[in-house]
């Protein structure tokens, strides 16, 4: 609900609105994509808890500050999640709200409908599919999350999940809960699809799309430039302050080594994510000209199916990817043995390529996506006459295919990397013993409230967050 709420009013009061800072509030709202929710979740945790700078400031001038919110609960949870989670909504209802047409807007002036109304009665049904879309991203990604929950003492399935797998190492009782936070993933995907409903909505009329922004006066014009403030505040400015303050004084205090150990960090999670980029991109590409050169049910079929990882938990499929390539590890073991005599144990399990694959199921959806957009401007005819002249299905993907749709390719690998670098759940329960990434490093840290040695690998992934963010900017730019 505090994502619906945040992300559709802003996207509506940078659309229809003229006021003080209103273009540079369109690409700041999107800024908080770029934090992940367990970083945001233990900067709040130590900003507002008993201990922290806030309360201990209340104390100091008031006296007491037994009055102030607990911040280690459920609501200081849904607080963090609706901060870091909102742009999904935001982003979405911003393009809905953009892409309404005027005709619409103006016969709804005839009728005597203010903006406000508008609004309400006739902007956010139009834009159903896509407020439905954003919030349905939302929850996914609330869904999936352990590391925020746990920080706030707020037990979710993704958290039962990790703690019986790293724990306990019970991997029975993790696929039961695995098994169970599937279900409720699945029933996600029904309810968006419920929320979209099988209406569909086009532009009618000659007139461009867009509604005419009105320009605020007044106190009105500041009050929406202050609202603007406070969100991206408190859902960006803050989270950043704070990591910028405790790497000043992890750098000032920086021990023998940590630079080493920062670098190897670094590396590593370069390395993971420039391998599940690659094969990402390979796979999309591989299905996208499948479906485009066959064009039969069976390729749509499985390319469909291939891309569902992105609507599951991490925990979820990592939990599946342990099961399947232990079993092909067992397997490969006993055929081994059997026929040579000789085993070599685990060689998947707990390796980087196990790793890998978990990030290429889960992220595969994203490189296909992207890569399917760029091929959707592709004319038949060219497919067409390249078998026409006998072209192979390999040959028109690699002379055809691949050149045309390169913004594609390249836009889907650095979103690919991108989420890879920020992965938690997958790497931490297939990642090889003694393999950090950055991602893992701050979850550690946070785990041992050693806030400033989380700072620097936290910017990092926030400094590599805003590839998508700026991608996007320029996308709604029409750049």
């Amino acid at each position: 609900m505090g994502t619906f709420v945040i992300g559709t009013s802003m996207a509506w009061l940078v659309v229809a609105y003229r006021f003080p800072g209103q273009s540079v509030f369109e690409w700041l709202l999107l800024l908080p994509l770029v934090i992940p929710t367990y970083i945001m979740g233990f900067i709040y945790m130590s900003t507002f808890d008993y201990a922290g700078p806030v309360q201990t400031f209340l104390r100091q001038w008031l006296g007491s500050s037994d009055w102030f919110p607990e911040i280690r609960s459920g609501a200081g949870a849904v607080l963090v999640m609706t901060l870091a989670l909102y742009p999904y909504v935001y982003m979405l209802a911003k393009a809905g709200f953009q892409g309404l047409s005027s005709t619409a807007y103006e016969a709804a002036r005839v009728a005597g409908f203010g903006l406000g109304k508008f609004f309400l009665r006739i902007g956010i049904p139009l834009i159903r599919p896509a407020i439905a879309g954003g919030v349905s991203l939302a929850l996914m990604e609330a869904l999936a999350d352990f590391a925020t929950v746990r920080y706030f003492n707020f037990p979710t399935l993704s958290e039962g999940v990790m703690k019986v797998w790293v724990g306990m190492m019970d991997l029975g009782t993790a696929r039961e809960l695995a098994g169970l936070l599937a279900m409720v993933a699945l029933a996600l995907i029904l309810f968006e699809l419920a929320l979209r409903g099988r209406s569909r909505y086009y532009q009618t009329g000659g007139k461009s799309p867009g509604i005419p922004r009105t320009q605020l006066v007044g106190w009105r014009k500041w009050a929406a430039t202050a609202l603007c403030t406070l969100v991206v505040a408190m859902a960006f400015g803050l989270p950043i302050i704070q990591l910028v303050l405790w790497a000043s004084e992890e750098i000032t205090a920086m021990p023998e080594g940590t630079l080493e150990v920062y670098m190897g960090l670094i590396l590593n999670s370069l390395l993971l994510a420039g391998l599940a980029a690659l094969f990402a991109v390979i796979g999309a590409l591989i299905m996208a000209s499948g479906v485009r050169i066959g064009g039969g049910k069976l390729a749509k079929f499985l390319a469909r199916i291939s891309t569902i990882g992105y609507a599951m938990p991490g925990a979820v499929i990592a939990v599946g990817i342990i099961i399947t390539v232990t079993t092909l590890d067992h397997g490969l073991n006993r055929l081994l043995e059997k026929y040579w005599d000789a085993g070599f144990g685990l060689l998947i399990t707990g390796s980087i390529a196990g790793l890998v694959y978990g990030y290429v199921v889960r992220y595969m959806a994203v490189a296909y996506n992207s890569i399917d957009v760029s091929m959707e401007k592709l004319t038949p005819n060219l497919t067409l006459a390249a078998r026409i002249l006998r072209a192979g299905k390999w040959r028109i993907m690699w002379r055809i295919h691949l050149p045309l749709a390169a913004p594609g390719i390249f836009a889907g690998a650095a979103l690919v990397f991108v989420d890879v670098m920020k992965e938690l759940p997958i790497t931490v329960m297939l990642r090889p013993f003694g393999y950090d990434t950055l991602a893992v490093w701050v979850w550690q840290m946070a785990a041992e409230s050693m806030w400033a040695s989380t700072a620097i690998p936290a910017l990092t992934i926030v400094l590599v967050g805003l590839i998508p963010v700026i991608y996007l900017t320029r996308i709604t730019a029409g750049k």
